[in-house]
C-alpha cells in the first residue's frame, strides 16, 4: 500500500499546468510575504536570530539574508522566515491551520538563489509546497492545532520540504526521503505565542525544510509511512477526531483554488481578525465611538481563545496576541496598522482604559466536535451606554475567498510593510516586478531589497 508521503511526493514531482487562477493567487501570496519580510527585518526576533548566526553571514555566502549579507541556504531561510512572521502580518492557510507562506517563501528563495531559478519555477514550487502542507495538515487537524502544536512549524516544515525538493529538481523518491526527515524535525508549541519564539518557529521550519531536502538528496531516509504508522505523526501529534490520509487526493482542485491563501488585513494574530472586522464594520454602519461603548462580548473558538493569552499586554508581541488590545484599537480608529504595535502606542492611557470593555468566551468542546470540522462563526455583541445592543457574526475574515482583498487592499498593505524602509518609488517598483513574477527570468531583481 502506498504511504501518504509517497502519494504526496509522487504528485509533487509530476504536478504541472497550474491554472491561471492558482498562479495569480500564488504570486499575490509571494509578494505579500516578501513585504512582510521587509517589514519584519528590524524586529527583535529577527535581529536575535541574526546575532545567533552572525559568524555564518558574510558578503560571499550562498543566499541573501534580509538586512544584509549572505549565508548558507538553511541559515538564510531561518533568518528570512523569522522576519516574514515577526510582525504576524503574514497570511493564513486554513487547510493546514498555518502561516504557510512565511515558511514556504523564505525556504524557496534561499534554495533558489544559487541556481538562478526563474520566477515561474518559483511559483510552481510554491504551489507544490502549499498543496503538500494542505495534505499533511488535513490529516491531523483540527486536533493537532487545538492541542497546542504550532502547525506553521510542524505541517509547514513537512510540506515545504516537498516544495524545496521540487524547486531544486529532486525526483519523487528523494522528495519522500526529505519529507520523512522533515517529520522528525517538525516541532513548535503554541505556548510560545506572544514571545519572540513564535516568529522563530517559521524561520525554524524554513530551515528544517531546506535541510530535509539536502538530506533527501544525499540519500538519508526514514519510514515513508511515518505520517500514519503507529508512533508516527498522526499517532503522536493528532487525535481521535483527525481524518488521517485514507483516500488522499491532491490537486483536484488544488487547495489554493478551493480554500485560498488568506492575506492579513491586520498586523496581529489571526484569531483576533473576525472580531476586529466585525467591530470595524459595526462602527462604520452605526457611527458610534469608543466613548459610547459600555461593554463588548465576543465568542470565539477554543484554539482562538488559547492563542490570545494577554488581556493586559505589556509589549508589542503580547499586543499582537491580545483580543482586548486589538478590539480597543478597532473601537478607536478605522484601520489597524504596523504603527499601532509599539510600546508607546500600547501604553496610551486612552487605550488601556478600553481594555476592560472586552470579555472573550470560547466555544465548548462539544460544540466544536458537533461541527465535525466545519467552521463555526465568531460572534460579537456590543452594548452601548444608551442600552442599544449591536450584534454580528463572521465565519470568514477579510482576505478570504468569501471577502477577498482587491488590488487596492494588496497595494495598501504592501506599502504599509515596505514604504518606510524602501521609499515609495522603490516600493512601487518592487510590487510591480513581483506582480509579473511569472515573467521574470531570474530573481536578481530582489537582491537590492534583501540586502
Amino acid at each position: 500500500m502506498t504511504s501518504a508521503i509517497e502519494t504526496i511526493a509522487a504528485w509533487s514531482y509530476s504536478a504541472s499546468a497550474f491554472s491561471p487562477l492558482a498562479r495569480r493567487r500564488a504570486i499575490d501570496a509571494i509578494a505579500d510575504t516578501i513585504g512582510c519580510m521587509v517589514a519584519g527585518v528590524d524586529d527583535f526576533s529577527t535581529q536575535a536570530v541574526r546575532r545567533a548566526v552572525a559568524t555564518q553571514i558574510s558578503i560571499s555566502g550562498e543566499s541573501p539574508v534580509i538586512g544584509g549579507g549572505r549565508a548558507p541556504a538553511a541559515i538564510a531561510a531561518m533568518v528570512n522566515g523569522t522576519a516574514a512572521h515577526a510582525l504576524d502580518y503574514d497570511d493564513n492557510f486554513h487547510p493546514a491551520i498555518s502561516h504557510a507562506s512565511a515558511v514556504l517563501v523564505p525556504a524557496l528563495l534561499a534554495a533558489a538563489w544559487p541556481m538562478k531559478i526563474s520566477g515561474r519555477a518559483l511559483v510552481d514550487a510554491y504551489l507544490v509546497g502549499l498543496e503538500a502542507q494542505a495534505a499533511v495538515g488535513i490529516g491531523v487537524n483540527p486536533s493537532h492545532y487545538t492541542a497546542g502544536w504550532h502547525s506553521t512549524s510542524t505541517c509547514g516544515a513537512i510540506g515545504t520540504a516537498a516544495g524545496v525538493c521540487r524547486l531544486i529538481g529532486l525526483d519523487a523518491a528523494a522528495m519522500a526521503r526529505a519529507m520523512s526527515m522533515a517529520v522528525s524535525l517538525a516541532s513548535g508549541i503554541k505556548g510560545q505565542f506572544g514571545t519572540p519564539a513564535k516568529p522563530f518557529h517559521a524561520g525554524m521550519a524554513a530551515r528544517n525544510a531546506v535541510e530535509a531536502a539536502a538530506l533527501g538528496r544525499a540519500g538519508m531516509t526514514g519510514r515513508f509511512d511515518i505520517l500514519e504508522t503507529a508512533q508516527g505523526f498522526r499517532d503522536l501529534f493528532g487525535g481521535p477526531d483527525t481524518a488521517g490520509w485514507d483516500g488522499l487526493s491532491l490537486g483536484q482542485p488544488p487547495a489554493i483554488e478551493s480554500h485560498g491563501v488568506i492575506p492579513k488585513r491586520h498586523p496581529c494574530c489571526g484569531s483576533t481578525h473576525y472580531v476586529v472586522d466585525m467591530v470595524l464594520e459595526l462602527r462604520a454602519k452605526h457611527g458610534f465611538t469608543a466613548d459610547d461603548v459600555a461593554a463588548l462580548d465576543c465568542l470565539v473558538g477554543i484554539a482562538n481563545a488559547r492563542n490570545l493569552g494577554y488581556p493586559r499586554p505589556e509589549d508589542e508581541m503580547q499586543a499582537r496576541f491580545s483580543m482586548h488590545y486589538c478590539v480597543a484599537l478597532a473601537l478607536s480608529q478605522d484601520r489597524l496598522n504596523l504603527a499601532n504595535f509599539t510600546p508607546a502606542m500600547i501604553a496610551r492611557p486612552q487605550i488601556r482604559r478600553l481594555l476592560t470593555l472586552t470579555t472573550m468566551t470560547a466555544r465548548t468542546r462539544e460544540e466544536e466536535l458537533a461541527a465535525k470540522g466545519g467552521r463555526l462563526p465568531h460572534k460579537v455583541v456590543i452594548r452601548l451606554n444608551d442600552g442599544t445592543e449591536l450584534k454580528a457574526e463572521r465565519v470568514h475574515a477579510k482576505g478570504s475567498m468569501i471577502d477577498p482583498f482587491d488590488d487596492a487592499d494588496r497595494v495598501s498593505k504592501f506599502s504599509d510593510c515596505c514604504a518606510a524602509r524602501l521609499g515609495a518609488d522603490t516600493t512601487a517598483d518592487l510590487y510591480s516586478a513581483l506582480s509579473r513574477l511569472d515573467e521574470q527570468a531570474n530573481l536578481d531583481f530582489l537582491a537590492p531589497v534583501l540586502v
